[in-house]
C-alpha cells in the first residue's frame, strides 16, 4: 500500500508540474501576438468611403492619441508595478489605434492622396528702423553769435 501512495504523488507531481508547462507555454504566447493581431479591433471598412480631406484628419488625430498612449505606458511603467498596469491600462487601446492607423494608412494610398504642401507663409519683415529723433530745442540758425 505504501508504494501504491508515493505512486499516486508522483503522478500528481508530474500531472501539476505538465500543467504549469503548458499554462507557461499558452501565456507566453499571448506576449507576442499583441502587434500582429493588431487589424482585428478594427473595422475594415471603417475608411472605405472616406475622402482623402477626411482621412487626413483622422489619421492625424489617430497619430496624436498614439503618442499620447505611448508616453502614457511610458509613464506608467516606471511605477513598482508598472508593466502591469500599462498592459492592463493602456495596452488594447493601444492595439485597437495601431490596426485603425493601419487601416486609415491602406485607405490613404488606395485612395492615391497625397500629404498637403506645406502653406507659403510670407517671409518675416524685418522691424523698420526709425529715424533718429530731432532734438528740439537750439538749432545752429537760432543760436547767438559769440
Amino acid at each position: 500500500m505504501p508504494n501504491l501512495l508515493s505512486h499516486r504523488r508522483l503522478l500528481s507531481r508530474s500531472l501539476a508540474a505538465l500543467a504549469l508547462v503548458a499554462l507557461g507555454a499558452g501565456l507566453s504566447g499571448c506576449a507576442g501576438m499583441s502587434d500582429t493581431i493588431s487589424p482585428a479591433f478594427a473595422d475594415p471598412a471603417k475608411y472605405d468611403l472616406y475622402d482623402c480631406k477626411q482621412l487626413e484628419t483622422e489619421r492625424k488625430s489617430l497619430a496624436t492619441r498614439t503618442a499620447e498612449l505611448q508616453g502614457l505606458m511610458t509613464k506608467a511603467e516606471t511605477g513598482v508595478a508598472g508593466p502591469v498596469v500599462a498592459e492592463l491600462a493602456y495596452r488594447n487601446d493601444y492595439i485597437a489605434l495601431r490596426g485603425q492607423s493601419k487601416l486609415a494608412d491602406e485607405a490613404w494610398q488606395k485612395n492615391r492622396c497625397q500629404e498637403p504642401k506645406p502653406e507659403a507663409r510670407p517671409a518675416p519683415v524685418p522691424p523698420s528702423i526709425a529715424p533718429a529723433p530731432v532734438a528740439k530745442g537750439r538749432t545752429k540758425a537760432s543760436r547767438p553769435a559769440n
